[in-house]
């Protein structure tokens, strides 16, 4: 397999220029080698989507110009990883089947370390998965300087074996990124898996003046904060946005609304205590960046859903495990929804909130934000007098 002159390319897209500190070690990293299996996006027989594995070697044509793609390739699904699928495995592609582990596309963990500004003498914590990204990392720094770590015992093994055939050893170890990080002490801990919150021990284990990088679950704010002597750090919301799979603590993601709950009944059949008309169009958030990281600041912990009539309609939903929930149902795009809406809070009050904002100043605060930690991982938010606090 000439892999050699697709990771040049690919340095070429994502480095770009050749006297980059990162273009030699994405031109000369085995992406290939990382990702002998995936799972790929697909419509099965019966015209329902799923996804499908793939074998590299079956295919080393497309398995050179999937690896060495500027993509995320997606290498398991629930507990189902593709190195352990059978040769023609299908799953369906449903909410109960997420995403549980990928190789990130390149261009964005480069993003993620440039916001670091690592230094040829930076020891690193990074996160794992695939372990292409730890590659990349003991190219710059040398492994000496690398510790990556992932919640799961299988992709710490492929990933240190793996490591170890493009030539790289570095300390590879199972963890919780939210519990205690690995003895050590980092200049830079850089995380390409969401986190509901900064933990007080990446403060402990970061070293005076290091800088830490790190999304926030459920949003696309990628913050970047340095250590105080006191022992915190701040910092600010990236202008990139991104979103990384959030850290779980298990095999699987919890569940938090499976698909027949009473609150999720509830959602669908009930007027609910309120019914009102919404000033804007249905938005269905996920699709959106800063007024997703908006409400997940002000309100977090929402499950968004939607359903698509034949006739063009659609119903969002928007539910929240401390029993509130809102149905807003529209005959098309353009027309404003009528919403029903129950429990403690009023979460579709909440986003017509922030889209007020957004119409009335043009942004959002979100956008280049303060950030600043306080020694036991409380995070606060701010700009133009606005704050939110997370942690």
């Amino acid at each position: 397999m000439d892999w050699n002159a697709a990771a040049r390319q690919l340095a070429g897209r994502t480095a770009i220029r050749p006297e980059s500190r990162w273009f030699e070690p994405v031109a000369t990293t085995p992406r290939h080698t990382f990702v002998p299996h995936w799972w790929a996006r697909e419509t099965g027989t019966d015209d329902r989507p799923v996804w499908a594995r793939r074998d590299g070697a079956a295919d080393p044509e497309e398995w050179v110009c999937n690896a060495y793609a500027d993509t995320t390739l997606v290498t398991r699904i629930g507990t189902q990883h593709a190195d352990h699928a059978d040769t023609a495995a299908t799953l369906p592609r449903s909410r109960e089947r997420r995403s549980t582990s990928s190789s990130t596309l390149p261009s964005l963990i480069l993003t993620m370390y440039r916001e670091a500004w690592i230094q040829d003498a930076s020891r690193l914590l990074v996160t794992c998965g695939s372990g292409y990204g730890t590659a990349l990392a003991c190219a710059r720094v040398g492994e000496d300087r690398v510790t990556s770590v992932d919640i799961d015992e299988y992709l710490v093994e492929s990933a240190r074996a793996r490591l170890a055939e493009a030539g790289h050893h570095p300390r590879v170890e199972v963890c919780d990124l939210t519990g205690d990080l690995p003895e050590g002490c980092y200049d830079r801990i850089i995380s390409t898996v969401a986190l509901p919150s900064v933990p007080a021990s990446w403060l402990h284990s970061l070293a005076p003046g290091g800088r830490l990088v790190t999304t926030m679950a459920n949003t696309g704010l990628v913050i970047v904060a340095d250590r105080t002597p006191e022992g915190g750090a701040i910092g600010r919301v990236a202008p990139e946005a991104a979103g990384f799979m959030t850290a779980r603590h298990g095999d699987d993601y919890d569940d938090t609304f499976p698909e027949n709950p009473p609150l999720w009944q509830t959602a669908q059949h009930a007027d609910g205590e309120t019914i009102t008309t919404s000033p804007f169009p249905a938005m269905y958030v996920p699709d959106t960046w800063d007024v997703r990281s908006t409400l997940e600041l002000l309100a977090p912990g929402i499950d968004h859903r939607q359903q698509h009539g034949a006739d063009g309609s659609r119903t969002l939903y928007m539910l929240h495990a401390d029993g509130s929930w809102a149905r807003a149902t529209a005959p098309d795009r353009r027309t404003s929804p009528t919403v029903h809406q129950g429990g403690p809070r009023r979460l579709w009050d909440e986003l017509d909130r922030v889209r007020t904002w957004l119409t009335i100043d043009g942004d959002l605060p979100v956008r280049g934000a303060h950030v600043s930690i306080t020694p036991e991982g409380v995070t606060t938010f701010s700009r133009r007098g606005w704050s939110a606090t997370i942690g």
